[in-house]
């Protein structure tokens, strides 16, 4: 099976950059009245926010780093690949359901779970099974213990929602660790570290 193409360290390796760039001006642009340990990035995204646009705009071009790398990434498994591209379109349809100004929203709440569940679960799902050579990226222990991280996260992001002490850092933690991924699975495909799959 042909490697991932050289253009996939382009839209993996955007994705982190993005996600980290687009967060760190949007919350110097909303002033000191922001705090981003406390305050969610749906806060950011929100109708009304300084940074509005930008965020939108970063959703945008996330969703689309995450299914452009789905395309790309030919020798991971197809439900790992779809899970992949799912998360994307999640990121896609968060644009049509920003956060109000105040309170919750029960569509942007359940558009933004599904999306971290479908990129939690990626990487297990991309796994390469069987006894021929894989990236180490695509090794199910390996693939196992980034899922594992990632809903590790995903939990404490929303005990800190429960408790309101630091929900905005325990969100930038998972989604962060989410963005990286897909590039060091590109990265695993295209030098071609090899290893044998278990099981």
């Amino acid at each position: 099976m042909r490697p991932a193409p050289r253009w996939a360290l382009l839209s993996s390796g955007c994705a982190p950059i993005l996600l980290v760039g687009s967060w760190t001006i949007a919350q110097v642009r909303q002033g000191p009245a922001y705090d981003p340990a406390t305050d969610t990035l749906s806060v950011l995204a929100s109708y009304g926010a300084t940074s509005y646009w930008l965020m939108t705009g970063m959703l945008l071009a996330l969703g689309t780093c995450y299914v452009a790398t789905a395309h790309a990434l030919r020798q991971a498994a197809l439900p790992g690949r779809v899970a992949l591209a799912g998360g994307g379109l999640s990121a896609l349809a968060l644009t049509l359901v920003p956060a109000p100004s105040s309170g919750g929203a029960l569509e942007h709440g359940a558009v933004a779970t599904v999306g971290v569940v479908l990129l939690a679960l990626w990487p297990p799902l991309a796994a390469v099974r069987g006894g021929r050579p894989v990236p180490w990226g695509l090794r199910l222990d390996v693939s196992l213990a980034a899922s594992a991280l990632m809903f590790a996260s995903a939990l404490w992001f929303l005990a800190e929602l429960q408790s309101a002490r630091a929900p905005g850092t325990a969100e930038r933690v998972v989604t962060f660790l989410q963005a990286l991924w897909p590039f060091l699975v590109v990265l695993s495909c295209r030098r071609g570290i090899t290893d044998r799959a278990p099981g």
